[in-house]
Parts: structure tokens; sequence; C-alpha cells
């Protein structure tokens, strides 16, 4: 095995990894589970002697060494996701955040749009051939590995090996870390009665040999628990979670109707318990792909009976979607909704689905709203919106009018806001 001496000639420590990242550098992170948290730390500890280096990634939760307060001199997050760790930087103005659709950052990291200098990743020890594995998250990062002029590598033998367009040879390394450290676990809690329900209605709307696309959280995993009795079913998605680790150990889910990578589940990242690592490691079941193949909905709409069920914070009476913000507080960010909302619409016999329960703050606000909050962003807009599912029932709003919109929609809030939402209907000529 010839690469071996290469490999063991890049090894170091985590400090001497990140010693050649100068000031104004941009590094990308992969995130999620397979976050470079040694390296991270590693270079937190340069703060003094570092200004404007700027982090990229997508979705980044866990312990972050560079959100500080005083550190906003030398790092920046720039998130293409923001997720719990750097939103609090995001929205008091220390780091940056960028609507863009998932499937589209591939391409703004390649023509220079999204700069990389340095990319950072986490990955499983090679095999016998040099090659290691992106592990449990590829989205993006096989496009940052392309273009950075710098790859620095953690080898975790905690990272599970998972296959498809997944892979990096050490050749394309400049230092190796080695490590033995658990990854991130994100355990999942027990869907509500709300999310129950929400779960039963969608459940009833997915035919046999359908194909799915869904996230974490309580209605995803109430879905998945109803699904008993269902026939081959798919699964092309951007996320696995262990709600579809139960589905599949069911063999509810087999694939074998699928008219797109037949027989295969296909995603782009694993997050949640190490029971589900475990069941990814080394699976032919399951494949990763970058996103800019999961999440083209071009390519998505090739699955027929593609079945897209995504979240939302609030949908207005005209139909509009917000998913990545509370008014101007930056909540999360596109990721693929609205690709698979399209690849869905698309797709022969599909079904785009928004899913939220009637009311938040405990039944105290209402989530069909008359308007969006001031300053929130629109995710899926009205022209794409199709399926909204709350606990009181589904309507489909696509092809409708505004006034058929706002009639359908008062009828899935909750009870205890419908008057209202129907003065505003009037008040607004919608009714």
């Amino acid at each position: 095995m010839p690469w071996i001496d290469d490999y063991k000639s890049k090894l170091c420590s985590a400090d001497e990894a990140v010693t050649d990242i100068k000031s104004g550098d941009y590094i990308w992170m992969s995130g999620n589970a397979a976050a470079p948290f040694l390296l991270m730390e590693a270079l937190a500890k340069r703060a003094p002697e570092l200004r404007d280096v700027t982090l990229s990634h997508v979705l980044f939760i866990g312990d972050d060494p560079f959100s500080k307060p005083g550190l906003e001199a030398s790092f920046r997050h720039n998130s293409l996701f923001v997720g719990p760790a750097d939103r609090p930087s995001v929205n008091d103005g220390r780091s940056a955040y960028v609507p863009i659709h998932l499937h589209m950052i591939p391409k703004a990291i390649r023509n220079g749009t999204c700069r990389v200098d340095v990319a950072m990743v986490q990955c499983s020890p090679p095999d016998e051939h040099g090659f290691m594995s992106l592990g449990v998250e590829v989205v993006v990062n096989k496009a940052a590995l392309e273009v950075a002029k710098t790859v620095i590598v953690l080898v975790n033998d905690k990272m599970p090996r998972l296959l498809g367009d997944s892979f990096l040879h050490i050749s394309r390394a400049k230092r190796i870390v080695e490590a033995s450290i658990p990854l991130l676990e994100l355990v999942g809690k027990p869907a509500t009665d709300v999310e129950k329900k929400i779960g039963a209605i969608i459940a009833d709307m997915i035919p046999d040999g359908a194909t799915l696309q869904m996230g974490i959280g309580g209605i995803p995993d109430a879905v998945l628990s109803l699904l008993e009795g269902k026939r081959d079913l798919g699964i092309h998605t951007e996320m696995i979670s262990d709600g579809l680790m139960r589905a599949m150990e069911q063999g509810i889910i087999t694939g074998t109707r699928k008219t797109l990578h037949q027989g295969k589940v296909i995603s782009s990242f694993v997050l949640g318990t190490q029971a589900l690592y475990d069941f990814v490691n080394d699976n032919p079941l399951l494949e990763l792909h970058p996103v800019d193949h999961t999440n083209v909905p071009a390519i998505i709409a090739q699955n027929d009976n593609m079945i897209a069920i995504n979240s939302a914070l609030e949908v207005d009476l005209t139909g509009q979607v917000c998913s990545d913000s509370i008014g101007t507080y930056i909540y999360s960010g596109f990721g693929g909704q609205l690709d698979f909302i399209r690849g869905a619409a698309a797709s022969k016999g599909g079904k785009p689905i928004i899913a939220l329960p009637s009311t938040a703050k405990k039944g105290t606000l209402s989530r069909i709203v008359p308007k969006l909050k001031l300053g929130s962003g629109v995710v899926t807009t009205r022209a794409d919106v199709h399926y909204v599912v709350t606990e009181f029932g589904a309507v489909n709003l696509w092809g409708k009018n505004l006034q058929e919109r706002a009639r359908d929609l008062i009828r899935i809030a909750h009870p205890d806001f419908r008057e209202m939402l129907e003065k505003e209907a009037r008040e607004r000529h919608l009714m």
C-alpha cells in the first residue's frame, strides 16, 4: 500500500495542523456531527495573532469556540444555514448569514462566490486504497475540498464509513490529525399529541411505492411511526435520522419501486444517536451524495410519487411560508426546503407538503397568520406552496386564488384563532 508513507508523513498534532492558517483566510468547516472540533479548538487558540478569518459552513451544532464575545476581530462565521451554535452571533451582528438554496452552495464555492482557501473536515480512517470516507456529512464538503488550497483532515476512528460519492484520498490532504472522539449525538424528543395527529394525516397521504423526503423532529418521526402496512417505500432525502433507521429496520423502506437509485436510500448527511451511526457504518443500503445531486429539483423529480415533508414557522393567509426567521431574527436557513418542494411538485404523482402545528407558545399564538411578522423571510413562495397540514387537516393551495387559500387555511387553523383570521381576511377582501 504505497500511500501509507505519505499518510504517516502528514500526521501531526491539532495545533501543528492549523499553523499555516493566516489572517484573511476563508475556511470551510464540515458541520453537524462531522464538525472537526479538535481542529476548531486549536485554531481558536490562535485568536490573538489572527484577524479577519472567515468560517463558512452549513448547520453547525455543539460548542462553538469562535463565537465567544471578544473574538469577532479574529473570527467571523459566514453561515449558509444558521444553527444553535452560531445563532446568537449572527443575530447580534458578529457573524453573517447567507440565504441560499442548499443545492446551489457547491456552485457558489466552485465559481468563487463563496471563497474557500482552507478546508477542515472530519473523516473515517483510510481504507486499503487510501480513501477516507467523509462519514456522516457529505453535503457541500466535496466542492470545498476540490477548490481549497489547503486541506486539513481530522481522521476519527469513531467516524462511520459511509458509501456513495463520499470519499477523499489521503493524497489531497496537507495535514492529518488522528483522534478517537465519539460523534456528537442528537437525541430526538418523543412526538407530542399534536405532532402525532399531523403525522397520521400525512401518513394517509403516502401511497405504497412512494419515495419520501423528511428531516428530524416530532412530525417526521410521527409519520414514520405510522407507516406500518405501507409497502415498498423509498428514501431520497437530505438527512437520515433515527426515525428513518427504525423504518428501515422494520422493512417498511425497501426502495424496490424507486424510479431513481432503485433499492438505495439516498441522502447527504446523517444526524442522530450512536445507534444510528452504528447502523449506517459500511451499510450498502445507504449512499451519501453531495447536495448538488440529492437536492437538485430536476433530479428529485425523477423519483415518481415523491413525497416531500417540510416544516415552517408560520404561514400567512395567502400561502407564503416563513421557515428561516422569526421576524428579523434569523433562526435557521433556506436549506433544502424549496429544493424538495419544487422537486416533488415536478414529480409524477408527487406531493410537496408543509407541516406545522397550528399554534406556538403553548397555544397562545397562531402559526396560520394574517400577515407574516415584520421582517420575516419567505422561503417557500405562495406560487410554490402546495399542501399545508396542521393537526386540523390538510389543504392543497396550489392553483387556487387568494380568497380560496384564505378560506382553506382558516379551516385548518386552531379554532381559537379562526374568528380573528376571518376578520383580518374580510378587511383584506380575502373573504
